[in-house]
């Protein structure tokens, strides 16, 4: 009998057959995985939108020493929500602590003192989420669809949006760019 494994804290990779245009060579933060599925927020995929237009727009204001990010869009499942993914030891109203480095915020506390924390500075907003049923991801997971790693707060904070994906693999010694989705005999 196989005894549940939880991935919360750990990165899926996408495998480049994955071609689902919502998680194309992308790279998922695992916030919550038990028997009843899982849930993640993707943490490479830049939307068009700004975080300092995002705070404009819930009518926060931005100090033109601001240092400016994307926001990113974290799934396809209800976009219209945000989750801030930081660091930082401080409190916050609604927060969930995936490890002592990684942390995911969802009150408005922390958008209000974003623009005005230099603590903040590795934070970044996401909208929407994936989610998985019950077995869901362990098969998806069992077809070869994604690596999964420890999730490490350097990759989060400190490599840039577009080489996450590389970044993330490497974490497994994989340079992910020379995987094939062919397999077998020639």
């Amino acid at each position: 009998m196989n005894k549940f494994q939880s991935l919360k804290s750990h990165f899926l990779i996408a495998m480049p057959s994955l071609d689902d245009p919502n998680f194309h060579r992308s790279v998922t933060l695992i916030c919550e995985h038990n028997e009843e599925g899982a849930m993640g927020i993707v943490v490479n995929q830049p939307t068009e939108v700004t975080t300092s237009e995002l705070l404009d727009h819930l009518e926060i204001e931005v100090q033109p020493d601001f240092h400016e990010r994307p926001v990113l869009a974290g799934g396809p499942v209800q976009m219209d929500r945000g989750f801030v993914i930081h660091s930082g030891a401080k409190k916050w109203q609604s927060s969930l602590e995936l490890d002592k480095q990684i942390k995911i915020t969802t009150s408005q506390d922390i958008l209000k003192a974003l623009p005005l924390q230099k603590d903040l500075d590795d934070a970044f907003v996401a909208l929407g989420y994936a989610g998985w049923g019950p077995g869901q991801l362990e098969q998806e997971l069992a077809d070869n669809a994604w690596l999964s790693v420890a999730a490490d707060p350097k990759i989060l904070f400190f490599t840039a949006v577009d080489q996450r994906w590389q970044q993330a693999a490497q974490l497994l010694g994989i340079d992910i760019t020379q995987l094939s989705s062919q397999s077998g005999n020639a």
